[in-house]
């Protein structure tokens, strides 16, 4: 299946349809995802952030994103799923390989990483692991803003673009990044591009779940919110702890009773008896 959907990829390039991919962190996401029929699933080390309450990305670590792995393989048994390699599980060739595989032996498929290390790409296919590649914003290792609207910053991303590519990552996410420079990228690797935050000319397009189910009050320009969870999720507790203190939660409906006969021995040899 890995390879199938790796050249699938390839031929949506080719056919110029786009390719939908979202990220998912439990089991429930990913088999909402897999029924919705999404290109490819994404465990991304954004889940630091949106679930497990760190501040950033660097504090994720490989034990945290095999076991969201795992879950999201549990919930997407036939997915295309694609995981990151958490921040400083990649310094070297060698550490890259090991943290590679050790995500594949949780259910990924293949895996992302961070900047231009055509050295990396290169070992972990030799491994048996597909790469993506990330660039422009970069989690784990820069600040939060829009990459490449220099001519300066454009042209390195655009050069890395193309080291990646020759190194032969089949994938590329383009994160926060001008519309036009995404284009160009696009227009010049050979490997899928997936942007977020980098305009509609990119190959596909990935979003963070949590932000298209709306968890959080804050959006992001470049995010789409399909649904209001999390005002939703407020509302539903709110309006629990209400029945909880009126006593209208639960009721018999949501219980069971003994049956009468039962009943009637148990209050005379066990009841009876206390009194």
């Amino acid at each position: 299946m890995k390879m199938r959907m790796i050249s699938r990829f390839a031929e949506m390039k080719r056919l110029g349809e786009k390719i939908a991919m979202l990220t998912a962190y439990d089991a429930p996401q990913a088999r909402a995802q897999q029924e919705a029929r999404v290109d490819a699933i994404l465990v991304g080390d954004s889940v630091g952030v949106n679930i497990l309450g760190y501040a950033s990305e660097r504090e994720v670590t490989l034990a945290d994103m095999a076991h969201h792995t795992r879950a999201v393989r549990r919930g997407a048994p036939e997915a295309f799923i694609l995981s990151d390699l958490p921040f400083a599980t990649y310094d070297s060739p060698e550490q890259a390989v090991a943290s590679a595989k050790y995500l594949q032996q949780a259910g990924a498929d293949a895996v992302k990483f961070e900047g231009a290390h055509p050295e990396l790409v290169q070992v972990l296919a030799a491994a048996g692991v597909p790469v993506c590649g990330h660039l422009g914003y970069e989690p784990q290792h820069c600040e939060r803003r829009v990459h490449g609207k220099t001519f300066e910053e454009a042209s390195k991303i655009f050069a890395d673009a193309k080291i990646l590519d020759e190194a032969g990552v089949f994938m590329l996410v383009i994160e926060l990044a001008p519309a036009e420079l995404a284009a160009a990228i696009t227009r010049a690797v050979k490997a899928a591009t997936i942007g977020i935050g980098a305009g509609p000319h990119t190959d596909g397009q990935v979003l963070v779940f949590p932000d298209v189910l709306g968890y959080t009050e804050r959006n992001f320009r470049h995010n789409r919110r399909y649904a209001e969870v999390g005002a939703a999720m407020r509302n539903s507790a709110a309006a629990y702890l209400q029945d909880v203190r009126a006593g209208a939660f639960p009721t018999m409906a949501n219980c069971s009773a003994m049956p009468a006969e039962a009943l009637a021995q148990f209050e005379a040899e066990i009841l009876e008896r206390q009194s």
